[in-house]
């Protein structure tokens, strides 16, 4: 499979909570590490999502926010995923910086240069991505 987006997480459904209209999806990646999205139960019915089920979460670097300092910060986004900055790739405009997860996870991110300088990222730094549930978009093999 071919995508356009720069995070491509092959995972196992650890969790399945079921809603009226959607569904909670909680995901291992290995390692420790964990994503957690949000579908529509026409989608849950459509894979045949299932606790045990192999899926591919995709999430576009522009939908992961980074931030550091947060430990006394909560949000309502269900991915708030704490790793050290592995690099820093400056272009005119953006930055794609990608951190590493405890668990040996690589996630991207494009944000501003200017936030990059705001927010100090550099190699070593520990910053966390901010990824809404919503933004996560989950695929199976047919």
């Amino acid at each position: 499979m071919k995508v356009s987006a720069r995070n491509v997480f092959k995972g196992t459904i650890s969790k399945l909570q079921a809603g009226a209209v959607n569904a909670e999806v909680d995901i291992a990646l290995g390692g420790g590490d964990a994503l957690v999205a949000i579908v529509t139960m026409e989608s849950v019915k459509t894979l045949e999502l299932a606790a045990g089920k192999e899926v591919v979460a995709l999430v576009k670097a522009p939908w992961v926010m980074l931030m550091t300092d947060s430990h006394d910060v909560r949000l309502s986004a269900r991915n708030c995923l704490t790793g050290t900055v592995k690099s820093v790739e400056p272009g005119a405009v953006n930055a794609e910086v990608t951190l590493v997860l405890p668990g040996g996870t690589e996630i991207s991110s494009v944000v501003t240069r200017e936030a990059v300088a705001e927010l100090g990222l550099k190699p070593g730094v520990a910053a966390t991505a901010v990824i809404k549930s919503s933004n996560v978009i989950l695929g199976v093999s047919a």
